[in-house]
């Protein structure tokens, strides 16, 4: 188990560099902060175009990581996941050890190219009324799982120097699967020494809470030709846009809608008093891809832009440190 976790970790903070322009009021201001983060992160193709998309952009990620993805279905069975039955999650797990292994590559790889690696605890499951003990066991298993992995899927061998270190050390964030939170959850991130939570929701975009545990909320923004707040994030879009059902979004309306509200409120931050804004994708593609390609277009322009930092939440935690 972590008894300890700190902020001042070894990946670096992106740097921007862009064109020149005209001085006025918005240099002077405090940067504006975009945190885009992804829930899950298993297919690994969604791995390799993010990662695409960060390099061109300048961005940085979190990942929330289901732990799932790191065990191979042949050892499931090492997973006991609180008031289940051994060896079972909702979303799945990888098919094979070397699937399993390709994605310990992954991770790897983000984290030297300045992405944060944060927890999504293992098996997907609605933790809301889970006790902090079965918290702390859940967050266990996520820190044994990940220490463990090269050598439980057979790559032993290639097990990068300072692994274990980062599995002990460097997650320090989570976010609850559902976003279904509860005391036991709150308190037992306190207990193993987390350094944030993102697990709750907020009317728009807030600062984050508490001191113990900093939250931060995923923001509700104005979404579609009404103007209905909507969760910033891609499922709760594809709930909006099509009842849940899969649809290709082929006249490019679905992409659009999502595109226009995550500029419209970066806008309002930006002429207001900018607050970071939150935006949350899956690795699941829904309604043919058009909310990555909405996030690729918005990131593109808005994290080109000199005074708009899209970080991590360790490197936003880290760069506002003693702030107000």
């Amino acid at each position: 188990m972590h008894s300890c976790r700190s902020l001042c970790l070894s990946a670096a903070a992106c740097v921007l560099a862009f064109p020149a322009v005209a001085a006025g009021p918005a240099q002077a201001r405090s940067p504006q902060y975009v945190l885009i983060s992804f829930d899950g992160a298993g297919p690994l193709e969604q791995w390799d175009r993010s990662r695409a998309l960060a390099d061109r952009t300048g961005a940085q990620f979190t990942y929330f990581l289901s732990c799932v993805y790191l065990v191979a279905r042949e050892n499931r069975a090492g997973y006991q996941p609180p008031r289940q039955e051994i060896g079972r999650s909702n979303v799945g797990f990888a098919q094979t050890r070397e699937e399993a292994a390709q994605r310990l590559g992954q991770i790897w790889s983000a984290r030297a190219e300045g992405h944060e690696i944060a927890s999504h605890a293992c098996g997907h499951f609605d933790g809301g009324e889970w006790t902090a003990a079965e918290w702390r066991a859940e967050f266990g298993q996520f820190s044994s799982i990940l220490a463990d992995a090269w050598v439980a899927n057979g790559v032993g061998s290639d097990e990068p120097a300072g692994w274990r270190d980062f599995a002990k050390d460097e997650i320090v964030g989570f976010r609850a699967p559902y976003l279904s939170t509860g005391q036991g959850l709150f308190d037992a991130l306190a207990q193993d020494g987390f350094a944030y939570d993102a697990s709750t929701v907020s009317r728009g975009p807030a600062m984050p809470e508490g001191t113990t545990v900093p939250r931060f909320a995923l923001p509700m923004i104005p979404e579609g030709p009404s103007a209905r707040p909507v969760i910033a994030m891609d499922y709760n879009l594809f709930v909006r846009h099509s009842g849940g059902i899969e649809r290709d979004d082929r006249d490019g309306v679905f992409e659009e809608r999502a595109l226009s509200a995550f500029r419209a409120a970066l806008d309002e931050q930006m002429t207001g008093d900018r607050v970071p804004l939150q935006i949350g994708l899956h690795f699941t593609l829904m309604n043919g891809g058009a909310y990555w390609r909405a996030l690729e277009r918005f990131a593109e322009d808005a994290c080109a832009q000199p005074d708009i930092r899209c970080v991590s939440y360790r490197t936003y935690m880290t760069e506002t440190a003693g702030d107000g």
